[in-house]
């Protein structure tokens, strides 16, 4: 999107250690002064630029709180040390993601704050095109691709039952990138699959027997 808009983009990887201070700025020392230093968010609202917040849930209440004023009608950040308030131009844009399938009740977006952006849901793509991602990604042949997609997706027909997580596109990338490499697709799949999903011996037996299915020969 941001090449796209040729706009400068801010990433920040949300975590629950990240504080208000670490997206809006905070004063450092430099010599014998204190100076202020702007956050990613600061800077990206001056510069009209995009932020970006990923898996944003993960973050603080208290710190996702500042986005409010902000992502409505004010379209203002204050930065409180300071006193300054910044009025965000109209190219500024804040986009957040996360995955609401496995977060519990403690680690959700609350409401007042999801009501503020346009929501957008992305599934898993489509075999055919996830087909042509694995080949791109991997350099792999496309009998290859599609036995690993459609591994993939019996194992994500799981989801509810046996599974808390299913398996992503990225994990068919790392085992096709596996067997690129040389090594066994079965125990490729079982190294960056079923270990990767699953703890438990008994899923991760049911799991091996899915793989081997596709990979008996």
């Amino acid at each position: 999107m941001a090449a796209e808009l040729d706009r400068p983009l801010y990433t920040v990887s949300c975590h629950d250690e990240l504080s208000s201070a670490d997206l809006v700025g905070r004063f450092l020392i430099q010599g014998e002064e204190t100076v202020w230093q702007d956050g990613p968010l600061t800077r990206a609202v001056r510069e009209g630029a995009i932020c970006y917040l990923d898996e944003v849930v993960e973050a603080r209440k208290d710190t996702t709180v500042i986005l409010h004023p902000l992502t409505d009608d004010r379209r203002e950040l204050t930065l409180e040390k300071t006193g300054e308030v910044i009025y965000a131009p109209s190219e500024f844009m804040l986009v957040i993601s996360y995955n609401p399938g496995y977060q519990n009740m403690f680690k959700n977006l609350k409401p007042s704050t999801r009501q503020r952006f346009v929501a957008l849901t992305f599934n898993f793509p489509k075999p055919e095109l996830e087909e042509q991602i694995l080949q791109q990604e991997v350099d792999i042949k496309p009998v290859l691709a599609q036995k690993l997609v459609s591994l993939g997706g019996s194992l994500r027909a799981l989801e509810g039952h046996d599974l808390e997580e299913i398996p992503s596109t990225r994990l068919l990338v790392h085992a096709a990138s596996l067997i690129k490499d040389g090594l066994a697709p079965p125990q490729a799949c079982r190294v960056a699959i079923v270990e990767a999903l699953s703890d438990d011996p008994v899923i991760q037996e049911g799991l091996w027997e899915i793989v081997q299915s596709y990979f008996h020969s």
